[in-house]
């Protein structure tokens, strides 16, 4: 298990803002399902969903901004979960582009890649492997969504992607937690870093794309999640 707990340049928890905010948090005082479900709030909740500048950017980094997708929250959860001596490790699949459909633009939307690069965190607890991707979408833009589709149940754009979108399983209560699962195309296999799986794997775009992604379209999704998330 020590591969599970170890620290690398993304998974960076002996950082400041990492170890200040598990101090002041008081988490390695906790049983091992307290600390996974109080990470875990913290990341799905405090951590409000939206779009950073680049998938691998390290956990403190996340912390800075405060605010993740499905790959940089991944991150800065595993970093929490290993600075509190719980294994994890990560996943990686690729999903369908439905999944962002109604954040960005329609022509960027079809001009966009069919296949966008996707993660969820595995946690190890009482001898078995918890499959932890639901905190992707904080709790008000989750509810809000609700709202907007009441009769929605299979549901996939916005950044989620569920058979159930009026209770979806998205809270830790020692069993799996998903909210994009159902755009996934292929699974890309465990990766015990996101340092591994990122240097193997990235978003299918040019460089100029990425360019054009991190100055520009980002912010044009992140404003329609704010204004969804505040309707």
């Amino acid at each position: 298990m020590n591969d599970y707990l170890r620290s690398t340049a993304m998974l960076d928890f002996n950082k400041n803002p990492i170890q200040n905010l598990i101090q002041e948090r008081g988490w390695k005082q906790l049983g091992n399902g307290n600390k996974i479900k109080n990470c875990y709030e913290f990341v799905q909740n405090e951590i409000l969903f939206g779009y950073n500048k680049s998938d691998r950017i390290s956990a403190s980094e996340v912390v800075k901004d405060g605010y993740g997708q499905c790959n940089t929250k991944s991150t800065l959860f595993m970093a929490l979960l290993r600075a509190v001596n719980i294994p994890c490790r990560i996943r990686g699949f690729w999903i369908d582009k439905q999944v962002q459909k109604g954040l960005i633009p329609n022509w960027i939307y079809t001009i966009s890649p069919a296949l966008i690069l996707h993660s969820w965190v595995e946690v190890y607890y009482e001898q078995k492997w918890y499959q932890l991707e639901g905190l992707i979408i904080d709790t008000k833009y989750l509810k809000q969504m609700q709202l907007n589709h009441p009769q929605a149940t299979n549901f996939c754009g916005f950044g989620i992607s569920t058979d159930n979108l009026q209770a979806p399983c998205v809270e830790w209560n020692q069993e799996h937690t998903y909210i994009q699962k159902q755009a996934i195309t292929e699974n890309l296999g465990v990766f015990c870093t996101p340092d591994d799986l990122f240097s193997q794997y990235e978003q299918p775009i040019s460089r100029l794309k990425q360019a054009l992604f991190s100055k520009v379209i980002r912010h044009i999704m992140n404003r329609k999640v704010a204004i969804i998330r505040s309707q």
